[in-house]
């Protein structure tokens, strides 16, 4: 009995790790749904300095970085946190064929930055495809039936907070974030 009480204790004591901590900090979740169906499911991870230097830590300690190695990953971390605006879009939809975001200009989404009033248009959008293992290791929110894409944008030169929306003919969604902490 005693035994059980302290696995229970134990288990409780046992909480997130700094990483799980970042990313679910700087992800945010949403849907669409249509007059029958659910038409989009959208969990996004920005790539914060914030999420990058957890990221980069969490590699680190996975690959035994020591020393001068170490340092030289969480530099390179800050250095990319400095460059473009990277969005991890993990996307589902009710038809497989919806879920096009890599197909540029032809697909039956807009993904846009607001800023300003304006709508900027991604540098890129990248299939992300890495195995589905380590997407979810890094992602935890990766759905069983999502895709991931990267999505970069030009950084803006001040934003008090970055917001995407995404829309097609049957409607549209929207994340934000604040960057206060970058």
């Amino acid at each position: 009995m005693k035994l059980v009480i302290f696995l229970v204790l134990l288990l409780g004591c046992v909480g997130q790790t700094p990483y799980q901590r970042v990313t679910n900090e700087w992800t945010r979740q949403t849907r669409l749904d249509g007059s029958y169906q659910q038409v989009l499911q959208l969990a996004a991870v920005y790539k914060s300095e914030a999420w990058r230097l957890a990221h980069a830590e969490k590699e680190a300690n996975a690959r035994g970085l020591a020393g001068a190695a170490r340092d030289q990953h969480l530099a390179q971390a800050r250095a990319d946190a400095a460059g473009p605006i990277e969005i991890e879009m993990l996307v589902s939809t009710w038809d497989r064929r919806e879920n096009d975001l890599d197909r540029g200009k032809k697909s039956i989404w807009r993904v846009r930055m607001l800023e300003g009033g304006a709508e900027v248009e991604p540098i890129e959008i990248l299939k992300d495809k890495r195995p589905i293992l380590t997407l979810r290791s890094e992602f935890p929110a990766m759905g069983d039936f999502a895709t991931a894409y990267v999505v970069r944008f030009k950084r803006p030169p001040s934003a008090g907070e970055i917001r995407v929306r995404m829309s097609s003919e049957r409607g549209g969604v929207e994340v934000a974030w604040p960057v206060g902490s970058r």
